[in-house]
């Protein structure tokens, strides 16, 4: 028995099952900030996250972020299972998630659903695929997770932020890498225009990380994810800039005054001797003459 090659046969199996502990830039990126507190530098491909909506609408816009974002690094197609097609193909454009590249997978039955993600899972012509179910038992999230290390594509299971899960379906989902909350913030914009989306993202659990949450806002003229602490903290900075520049303007201000006051009363110094001495010699000369007249 050649017992090298079974130990490095034995390690990249083991590689190959913990995903999380791969190198720096191998997973899925979201944003500078964010990408720095996950293991891999990223959404770690070739397994499970879990992603609950707290809100419809912003859990659906994470999940297609986080599939067009798969799919720049690897070629394949990007699977939307679901009982009723409620994805909106159009409005996932504005994540980035193109038309041209996703397939609607309309499965009412849940063995059905099952079956077609952990089927999409092993596909190597698979980038991503996402399910959206109310709650798995161990063992089918086992067998999605072992799926998606076998075909190396990142799958999403997106459920309703509900607290009244069974244990068993609750313990299902939590064997994913990761799991999410994610909510609506109030947009950017004005009364008639919404401006672009803001999040409220909870990691609530991460295999090798931590639990944290961001406020973050999606860029769609850019296709960037920004945390607003950053952008707060830029606004903190411009702010006490302003505050600095009008505190030097009202010294400045000051000082300009006392020097123009100084220069003025200067002016009436060198003016107000000859005045002085003239108004001074007109008085004296009545005196001397009264003087003068005893």
């Amino acid at each position: 028995m050649d017992r090298p090659a079974l130990l490095a046969a034995l390690r990249a199996r083991i590689a190959r099952m913990d995903r999380s502990s791969g190198p720096p830039g191998e997973g899925v990126p979201l944003c500078p900030a964010i990408d720095r507190q996950l293991p891999g530098g990223g959404l770690a491909r070739a397994a499970v996250h879990e992603v609950l909506a707290a809100d419809p609408g912003a859990a659906a816009g994470f999940c297609a972020l986080v599939l067009a974002r798969s799919r720049g690094q690897r070629e394949g197609a990007m699977l939307w299972i679901a009982p009723e097609p409620d994805a909106w193909p159009p409005g996932l454009m504005r994540f980035g998630l193109s038309p041209a590249d996703l397939v609607l997978v309309q499965a009412p039955q849940r063995q059905d659903a099952l079956w077609a993600m952990e089927e999409s899972l092993r596909c190597p012509g698979v980038a991503g695929a996402l399910l959206a179910a109310e709650g798995l038992d161990l063992t089918a999230a086992r067998r999605l997770q072992l799926a998606a290390e076998a075909g190396g594509a990142i799958g999403l299971l997106l459920r309703p932020d509900a607290a009244g899960d069974s244990p068993a379906e609750d313990g299902g989902a939590g064997s994913a890498l990761t799991r999410w909350r994610v909510g609506a913030l109030a947009g950017t914009g004005g009364a008639h225009d919404l401006g672009d989306p803001r999040w409220q993202l909870d990691l609530l659990r991460c295999r090798g990380g931590r639990p944290q949450s961001w406020e973050v806002t999606w860029r769609p003229a850019a296709e960037r994810l920004d945390v607003d602490t950053a952008e707060r903290l830029d606004i903190d900075a411009a702010e006490r800039l302003d505050v600095d520049t009008a505190e030097r303007l009202d010294i400045d201000v000051a000082e300009r005054l006392d020097m123009d006051a100084a220069e003025g009363f200067g002016a009436d110094i060198a003016e107000r001797p000859d005045l002085d001495i003239a108004a001074a010699g007109s008085a004296a000369r009545p005196q001397r003459a009264r003087r003068r007249a005893r």
